[in-house]
């Protein structure tokens, strides 16, 4: 979908459907569509109530009048659901070209939501079809315009490169594991750097890997016949402000559990174990496009969990980059492992703030289900600038608590420290807290996207996986950049 903003008229637009929001207690233009939108409400045919949808035509063009609610509670949120629906609609009536008229007085956050719902809504994941699916939802139109009282062009420009980007993360997360292995995702990063002024990468191999020292990471990745990757990328610009920031992302491209496997149903869905990779991954590109000033280092481990006759087994003992010790006590524990090694990376590279981003446990789903994402945070300021960036990108976390009871739930027998806790309470924090040992004293913070990652049962999402993060992590890298 091709996205474009003016200030002309949608008579002018070149568009064949023209979508209006209406109020509730607000009249529109008397004039709109030649009186025909009047004329809809007086006949209660369209209606102001959330989502109530009609059609009419007139000046030659189709007009699809949804209701907004009302305006004080029309938050960015109720835009993207909006979005959505007027495209599933323009979709069935067979449009081409969408207008959307903007309501007066439509702040920026709320025409860039329309930008990301419409976008969203329009995504299909068919790369591997030898033919269409008739069941399957329309595409939908494939131009999107946007008429507005002002110049709206730049903030549309940021909107849909944010959208793209989160889009490109879904690509990657719905594809298979046999087409999306950890070197496919070191080429996806060479492909951005590629295309991308400002950004740069490397991809530590196996050898390297283990020569760096980085032996929870490289346990991971021994069952597998699948070289492992830790891609590293950097945006350095020229007149960066604010502390470095560090991006980590967990990207294991499938995950049986190892030795200590998961049960087989649902386990093809371990696909998306690489979520918070691929968020990392594509914010990178966008931080880069938008020459946002700031550093930034990122830091994804990419690998597979398999269980073979290397595997690691539970009762292991292995070695971090820092020397620390640890007990494998659950080979299905294996995204702190190699997380553990990443945040080590990446504070070695000069992180001076940290966020980790993973689908780490099936116990944040249980906690939060599929509306927030759970984050655990060291400092309280770092949290709040974490927090902030996520509700401006309308991506919702939750703070989670961490506490030296639950830290003591990590604390090694026979090494420094277990990849489990002794028991199964508190699983999310557990994790974190094995986290937190190696963010150290770097103001860090880790969200568990687990419940997040794919088939949220939100409508313009549809099936798989959502790009959760992308969004998040670039209004960060922005505040961080201001208020450096």
């Amino acid at each position: 979908m091709d996205v474009v903003a003016t200030t002309n008229p949608p008579a002018e637009s070149g568009a064949d459907t023209v979508a209006l929001g209406i109020f509730a207690g607000e009249d529109p233009d008397p004039d709109a569509a030649g009186g025909a939108i009047a004329a809809l409400l007086a006949a209660g045919e369209a209606r102001a109530a959330t989502g109530q949808i009609a059609v009419t035509h007139a000046d030659g063009l189709r007009w699809i009048v949804i209701g907004l609610g009302k305006r004080d509670a029309f938050d960015p949120e109720a835009a993207r659901m909006a979005a959505h629906r007027v495209c599933a609609r323009a979709a069935e009536l067979g449009s081409e070209a969408l207008c959307w008229q903007l309501p007066h007085r439509c702040e920026d956050a709320l025409a860039g939501a329309l930008i990301e719902g419409s976008l969203l809504s329009a995504y299909r994941f068919d790369r591997f079809r030898s033919q269409r699916n008739e069941d399957e939802r329309p595409g939908g139109p494939q131009r999107l315009i946007l008429s507005a009282g002002r110049d709206l062009g730049a903030f549309a420009a940021r909107a849909v490169t944010v959208t793209r980007a989160q889009n490109a993360a879904r690509d990657l997360q719905n594809r298979p594991s046999n087409d999306l292995t950890p070197s496919a995702l070191a080429e996806r990063a060479a492909e951005l750097v590629a295309s991308t002024p400002g950004l740069t990468f490397e991809a530590l191999g196996r050898e390297q890997i283990e020569a760096r020292g980085m032996g929870a990471f490289a346990c991971v990745a021994q069952g597998s016949a699948q070289e492992p990757r830790a891609i590293v990328m950097h945006h350095t610009p020229k007149h960066a402000r604010g502390p470095a920031l560090g991006l980590v992302g967990k990207a294991v491209t499938f995950d049986t559990g190892g030795v200590s496997i998961k049960p087989a149903a649902g386990m093809a869905k371990m696909k998306f174990d690489m979520s918070g990779g691929a968020a990392v991954l594509e914010a990178m590109g966008v931080i880069a496009a938008l020459e946002i000033p700031v550093r930034v280092i990122a830091v994804i481990g990419a690998t597979e969990n398999v269980t073979s006759g290397k595997a690691v087994k539970p009762g292991d003992i292995v070695r971090a980059m820092d020397g620390t010790s640890i007990e494998v006590d659950n080979t299905d524990a294996e995204g702190r492992l190699v997380l553990a090694d990443c945040l080590l990376l990446a504070r070695e590279l000069g992180a001076e703030r940290l966020v980790d981003v993973a689908t780490l446990t099936g116990g944040i789903v249980t906690a939060l289900g599929s509306v927030y994402a759970g984050g655990f945070a060291s400092d309280d300021a770092w949290w709040g600038q974490v927090a902030a960036a996520a509700d401006r990108a309308g991506e919702a976390v939750w703070r989670m608590p961490l506490h030296e009871r639950y830290a003591k739930g990590v604390q090694g027998t026979y090494a420094d420290l277990v990849n489990t806790g002794r028991d199964r309470k508190a699983q999310p924090a557990i994790g974190a807290e094995f986290l937190h040992h190696f963010a150290g004293d770097v103001p860090w913070c880790h969200l568990d996207i687990a419940g997040m990652a794919d088939d949220v049962g939100v409508p313009y999402f549809g099936k798989g996986g959502t790009g959760f993060g992308v969004r998040l992590l670039t209004a960060l890298a922005e505040d961080v950049a201001g208020n450096g």
